[in-house]
C-alpha cells in the first residue's frame, strides 16, 4: 500500500508574516498576522485555509459527541427564516433590533436566522405524528446572523458566525430533563477535550424562553459576562441571577446616586436610584458606583433597555427636543434599601431628593412618570459569603459565553403546534423541547485568546490546524524531512497516531520558519537542526510545556505519543 503524500506548507495558502506588531497584541491580531482569517466587513470575516482547518476540527470534535454520545442526527436548515413564524412564536418584537430583515419580490417578509427554534419546531410539527418517534435529537452546524450594534473583539462578537445547534424533542418533562443532563455531560467532555477550563453557570433563559438554562463560560478579561462561583461548594451562576448572603443597610445621611439609561426606541429615560455606600452587619462599609448596577434587574422592569449606551444624556436631549422628540416617560427604579418615601417623592416631580437632582431640565413635551422599588439592583462582589453554603466565599470574574443549554418545555411547541398523543391520554399534548448551542466561531476566538502568549498562538492539539510541524535546517534535505514525518505518523508497529503532520518546505531561512511556527501555534515542532547530519537526532519543541529536547529518531514516536496525551 502506497503511503499518502506528506502535507506541505508550500501547498497551503496563508498570508503569514509581513504585518508588523503594533503595541500590545491581542489574540485576534495574532490570528490576522498568522494568516488564519481576514475581516471582510465590520463583524464579518473570511476564514483562510489555516482558520478553516481549525474550524473543521472544532466542528468534527463536536459532531462526534452529538452523534456518538447523544445519538443526534445532523440536519442543515436554511439560513432564511420566515418572519411569520417568529410572529407566531411571539419572539419577533423582542429581538427585532438584532435581526437582518428583508422581503422578496412578492413582499413576503423573511429574515436571516440568528437561531432556528421556530424553523426546527415547524419542521417537526409537520413531520412527527407519534410519540413512538420520540425522543428525537437533531443538530446542525451552520451560519447564523445577528445585527450586533457594536461588533468587537474579532470572532468573539460578530454579525455572521458559525454555530452548532442541538434541538431535542421528548414526550414528557422527565424524559426532557434526562436529555438535558445528558447534553450537559457531553458539553463538559467537549470543552475538556479542547483544554478549556469552562464554568457551567446557571443562567437566565432570557428571550429564548423556558425555565432552566446553563451557560458555559471561559474566564477571560475580554468577557462581557460575569460569573459568580463559590470556593467551597458547587454554586456557579451568571451574575445576573446571583444571590448574595450579605446583609447590607443604608446609613442615615448616605448620599443617593442615579444611574441613567435609555430604551432602544428612545422613548423612556431610566433613572436607577441607589445608595453611594452601605454597611454590612459586621461594620464593613462598601462604596458603590454606576458600574455596580445589575442591568438584568433593571431589564426586569424595563425589558427594552439599551444597555450598551454610553452617553445617555445626549440621546435623551435628542429624544426630548421639540423637532425630533420621541420621549414619552421617565422610569424611576429604586433600590429597596433606600427610604420608603423616595418613590412617591420621585413621582411628585420634586426637583431634589436629599440634595440630589431627580430630573434633567424639563423637555419640550410633557412626560409621564412611573416608579418601581426592587431588590438586587447592585452586583454581588468577590469576597461575599456564598448564599448556598455556610463556609464558602464568592469569586466574581469576567467570562465569555461559549455555549448555552436551555430546557424550553413547550415554549415553541405549543404556539407552533408540535403535538403528539401520549398514552393513556387521548388528547395531543405539546412536545417537550430543549435547545443547546455552542458558538464555533466564538470557540476559535476564545481558545486563541485563552492560550496565546506574547510569542504567538498556542492551539490545543485537538483543534490545531496541524498537530505537528517538521522543519528542516540546512543540514537536512527534503528526503530526510519526509522520513521524519513518516516516523511521526506511524509507530514502529505501524499503528497510526492521531496526528496530522505537516512539513514546512517553504523557501525561507530556518530562524524565520521557527518564528512563524511559534506565531501559528503548532502544538509540537520537530526541528532537523545541527545534530541531524552527525547523530540523526532531532529537536522537539513544545512551548506550552516549556520543553526543548534532543531526541534520537527511533525514540521520536514514543515522545510524540507522550506529548499528544498531554496537549
Amino acid at each position: 500500500m502506497v503511503p499518502p503524500p506528506v502535507a506541505r506548507l508550500s501547498r497551503v495558502w496563508f498570508p503569514s508574516g509581513g504585518i508588523a506588531v503594533s503595541g500590545a497584541e491581542d489574540a485576534y491580531s495574532k490570528l490576522i498576522r498568522a494568516g488564519f482569517l481576514r475581516q471582510a466587513h465590520s463583524g464579518i470575516f473570511h476564514m483562510l485555509p489555516l482558520g478553516r482547518r481549525v474550524q473543521d476540527k472544532v466542528e468534527a470534535l463536536i459532531a462526534g459527541y452529538m452523534e456518538n454520545q447523544l445519538a443526534a442526527s445532523r440536519v442543515s436548515l436554511s439560513s432564511i427564516s420566515s418572519q411569520a413564524l417568529w410572529e407566531r412564536s411571539g419572539r419577533l418584537e423582542n429581538v427585532a433590533s438584532e435581526l437582518f430583515k428583508f422581503s422578496d419580490r412578492k413582499d413576503v417578509a423573511f429574515l436571516l436566522a440568528p437561531t432556528h427554534e421556530e424553523e426546527i419546531t415547524s419542521l417537526v410539527a409537520r413531520t412527527v405524528k407519534s410519540y413512538k418517534e420520540l425522543p428525537l435529537r437533531l443538530y446542525q452546524i451552520t451560519r447564523k446572523y445577528r445585527d450586533e450594534f457594536r461588533p468587537r473583539h474579532g470572532l468573539l462578537r460578530g454579525r455572521e458566525f458559525i454555530m452548532k445547534d442541538l434541538y431535542t424533542f421528548d414526550s414528557s418533562v422527565d424524559a426532557a430533563l434526562k436529555t438535558y443532563d445528558e447534553v450537559r455531560t457531553s458539553y463538559a467532555s467537549i470543552f475538556s477535550d479542547m483544554k478549556l477550563p469552562v464554568l457551567a453557570a446557571k443562567a437566565s433563559s432570557g428571550d429564548m424562553g423556558g425555565d432552566l438554562s446553563h451557560e458555559y463560560h471561559l474566564p477571560t478579561p475580554l468577557g462581557e459576562d460575569r460569573v459568580v462561583s463559590c470556593d467551597s461548594c458547587g454554586y456557579v451562576v451568571n451574575e445576573e441571577i446571583a444571590d448574595s448572603a450579605v446583609s447590607l443597610r443604608v446609613l442615615e445621611g448616605t448620599p443617593i446616586q442615579a444611574w441613567r439609561g435609555i430604551t432602544k426606541d428612545r422613548t423612556k429615560l431610566v433613572n436607577v436610584w441607589y445608595p453611594r455606600s452601605m454597611q454590612s452587619l459586621d461594620g464593613i462599609s462598601r462604596e458603590y458606583a454606576d458600574h455596580d448596577i445589575n442591568l438584568l434587574a433593571v431589564k426586569s422592569v424595563v425589558p427594552d433597555l439599551d444597555s450598551g449606551v454610553e452617553d445617555t444624556l445626549f440621546l435623551w436631549a435628542t429624544a426630548t427636543a421639540s423637532e425630533t422628540g420621541t420621549a414619552k416617560e421617565v422610569v424611576n427604579i429604586v433600590d429597596s434599601r433606600l427610604p420608603h418615601p423616595l418613590p412617591k417623592t420621585l413621582e411628585s416631580n420634586s426637583s431634589t431628593v436629599f440634595g440630589w437632582p431627580t430630573a434633567l431640565p424639563p423637555p419640550a413635551l410633557p412626560l409621564s412618570t412611573s416608579s418601581h422599588r426592587t431588590n438586587g439592583l447592585l452586583r454581588v462582589r468577590t469576597g461575599d459569603k456564598c448564599p448556598q453554603c455556610s463556609s464558602g466565599t464568592l469569586k466574581v470574574e469576567r467570562a465569555i459565553e461559549l455555549g448555552h443549554t436551555f430546557f424550553l418545555g413547550t415554549r415553541y411547541s405549543e404556539p407552533l403546534r408540535a403535538m403528539v398523543t401520549v398514552p393513556p391520554a387521548t388528547q395531543a399534548v405539546p412536545i417537550q423541547m430543549g435547545c443547546h448551542g455552542i458558538g464555533i466561531s466564538r470557540v476559535i476566538g476564545a481558545v486563541a485568546e485563552h492560550l496565546a502568549d506574547k510569542i504567538g498562538l498556542n492551539w490545543p492539539i485537538s483543534i490545531a490546524p496541524y498537530s505537528c510541524v517538521v522543519i528542516a535546517g540546512k543540514d537536512a534535505d527534503d528526503a530526510d524531512a519526509v522520513q521524519v514525518c513518516g516516523r511521526i505518523t506511524n509507530t514502529q508497529g505501524n499503528e497510526s497516531l492521531s496526528l496530522d503532520v505537516v512539513l514546512d518546505d517553504r523557501s525561507r531561512p530556518l530562524p524565520w520558519k521557527l518564528t512563524d511556527a511559534d506565531l501559528i501555534g503548532f502544538p509540537i515542532i520537530v526541528v532537523l537542526g545541527r545534530e541531524w547530519a552527525a547523530a540523526r537526532r532531532v529537536e522537539v519543541q513544545c512551548r506550552r510545556l516549556s520543553m526543548k529536547e534532543g531526541v534520537e529518531l527511533e525514540d521520536l514516536p514514543h515522545l510524540i505519543r507522550q506529548l499528544h496525551a498531554l496537549l
